[in-house]
């Protein structure tokens, strides 16, 4: 870990343009590069970019690109995670995301966080009076079971517990409870998500499938 990067764990002030940090982001981007520009079916090329990149990646995974991940090495993704067309993780703090997760198309998680005085926003000063171009970020958690729809943003901070659904365009700025469905700008609670969502209460959609393996 490099000194900026326990500066960001620490959820204090850290510099983007630092040297080392501006290395591992380079190697990702051209990380992002080499797996965009592979076939789908080139699957064995396409996991080993992706265990390239990303700090933890779990067993099953699948994710059909195009992708933007920012450090990659900050975010770890549980087993049987699929993701849909343009994934962008900006993971400058840590983002960690369960078991069995699924992302439409667009989805877009953020971490870091600038200042809001346009003039901070351009430098800062170090204890010697020195400018320094400076952010700072926040962790973003998802849980297990959740489902994404397309264009949702994940805002630096939040976190999303198990089993949730956010509808699509959500922007997601504050936590949601576990089995929650959420939506909206910014996202909210519409209700918790119970056995009365089941397949099995739509039977015009059912066509011969069922939710539970027949006996």
């Amino acid at each position: 870990m490099t000194k900026e990067e326990a500066r960001i764990n620490a959820g204090v002030l850290f510099a983007p343009g630092d040297p080392e940090l501006v290395a591992i982001k380079l190697r990702t981007h051209n990380l992002n590069v080499d797996y965009n520009m592979t076939h789908e079916d080139e699957y064995e090329k396409r996991s080993a970019i992706l265990h390239e990149i990303i700090g933890e990646f779990g067993e099953g995974g699948r994710i059909q690109g195009p992708i933007a991940f920012h450090y990659g090495k900050h975010t770890k993704i549980g087993k049987r995670f699929f993701a849909n067309f343009n994934l962008t993780i900006q993971d400058d703090g840590e983002v960690t995301i369960g078991d069995d997760c699924n992302f439409g198309p667009n989805v877009t998680i953020v971490t870091p966080v600038h200042p809001m005085l346009p003039g901070e926003r351009k430098e800062l000063y170090d204890s010697e009076g020195n400018p320094k171009h400076l952010c700072w970020a926040k962790p973003v958690h998802i849980g297990s079971d959740c489902w994404f729809g397309a264009n949702v943003v994940v805002c630096p901070g939040v976190t999303i517990g198990d089993g949730c659904v956010i509808g699509a365009g959500s922007v997601v700025t504050r936590d949601i409870p576990a089995n929650s469905f959420a939506a909206g700008t910014p996202c909210r609670v519409i209700r918790e998500i119970t056995e009365a969502d089941s397949v099995e209460n739509q039977p015009e959609i059912l066509g011969g499938y069922t939710a539970h393996k027949p006996e």
